[in-house]
């Protein structure tokens, strides 16, 4: 572009009037910052790589040359990281955040401290804030972890228990049920 008007400063600081309507400010350490011919696009180039944009709708792009990292304020509160990696972060206004990892399983940690990860094949892991855990997994089986057993629910209607103390516990939808010891020793069986 060609420069309309050039002004040294004596602390350094070098302007530049681009006839499009763009300054340039270049100062003494490196930094560069580009003001838009609109007068609000700003883009400032920072000696150590980073880079910062301020869009005339308030968004605030920040690229963090170091880790490869882009941080994207919205003007509604939305932030969003994107790392090198591929993992993309929302941190919600209200306290919300979803991360997207690379292998594309999605994880919302949710403000009242429960958590719920969706995963590539479908599963869906959620943890409630008293550290219970439930998992719905893409055949149609459920888990239930608590401190005190884990639970899994077959399609069919058959349920497994397993407690801490080790005994096992199985359901089955004919009404038979099955209780084995810590040891796997059967300890009560109702066949029907």
């Amino acid at each position: 572009e060609e420069i309309e008007r050039e002004t040294a400063y004596p602390d350094g600081k070098v302007e530049k009037v681009l006839k499009n309507g763009c300054h340039l400010i270049f100062f003494p350490n490196g930094t560069c910052k580009k003001v838009g011919s609109d007068g609000k696009t700003i883009t400032i180039t920072f000696f150590n790589g980073d880079v910062k944009q301020m869009m005339p709708d308030g968004t605030v792009i920040y690229y963090y040359a170091d880790a490869k990292t882009t941080h994207t304020t919205y003007l509604d509160g939305l932030e969003v990281l994107q790392f090198s990696n591929g993992q993309i972060e929302k941190h919600y206004p209200d306290g919300k955040k979803e991360i997207t990892f690379p292998d594309q399983t999605i994880k919302n940690l949710f403000t009242d401290g429960q958590e719920e990860s969706i995963l590539p094949d479908g599963t869906i892991v959620r943890i409630q804030r008293d550290g219970s855990k439930s998992i719905e997994f893409n055949n149609g089986q459920r888990e239930l972890h608590t401190s005190q057993f884990k639970r899994r629910e077959y399609p069919d209607g058959t349920v497994k228990t397993v407690y801490t103390n080790g005994q096992q516990e199985t359901k089955y939808v004919s009404g038979r049920i099955r209780i084995k010891d810590k040891d796997g020793n059967v300890i009560m069986d109702t066949k029907v």
